[in-house]
């Protein structure tokens, strides 16, 4: 098969993948396969975290960590201005997508925002939502709202459960530490 039709075929089920996933653990699969094709690397083990942040802050990573804590207001915020599902996915992959590349390694944003585009335009294709909010900035899509007259209540931070597939066994040890998780992968 032609490269441009291989490239084709990928886009047009990223893109079918991504407006069609329900929930976070779908959005979740989209950024690490697209990582995998555009740059073969990947990371498991990851853990997803719901908080009410700061609304210029859209998500986080504590370096050394398997944490990404999103900003759930911020998410709300989406939801409610926009009833498309394909934005408010488009949304939070590039959330995901940015502190994942975090995660693998890449502390500095002059590293992290040029790939989020250049992940974004491989696997959408120039013209796809996803690759334009990734271009100009995710908060482009809240132009108009003001977000900093908001008040936001704090809730307690929740931990979005199943958010990695379970295709690997999760082996516990104690510790001196406390309880560690280690990630076992299987068919790799």
């Amino acid at each position: 098969m032609k490269s441009s039709k291989k490239d084709f075929l990928k886009v047009k089920e990223y893109r079918s993948r991504l407006e069609n996933a329900e929930g976070y653990g779908e959005v979740w699969e989209i950024v690490k396969a697209t990582v995998k094709s555009s740059l073969n690397e990947r990371r498991v083990g990851m853990m997803l975290f719901l908080d009410d942040l700061p609304l210029r802050l859209g998500a986080y990573h504590s370096l050394g960590s398997n944490n990404i804590v999103l900003n759930r207001a911020l998410v709300n915020i989406v939801e409610a201005a926009s009833k498309s599902k394909r934005l408010i996915n488009s949304f939070v992959y590039v959330l995901l997508l940015h502190e994942y590349l975090h995660a693998l390694g890449r502390p500095r944003e002059s590293q992290v925002r040029p790939l989020v585009y250049q992940i974004s335009r491989e696997s959408f294709g120039s013209d796809h939502i996803t690759t334009q909010l990734a271009e100009v900035g995710p908060w482009s899509i809240l132009k108009g709202i003001p977000l900093d007259a908001m008040d936001v209540p704090k809730r307690v931070i929740e931990i979005v459960k199943d958010f990695e597939k379970a295709d690997k066994k999760i082996y516990y040890l104690s510790g001196c530490m406390g309880v560690h998780a280690l990630p076992v992968h299987q068919g790799v």
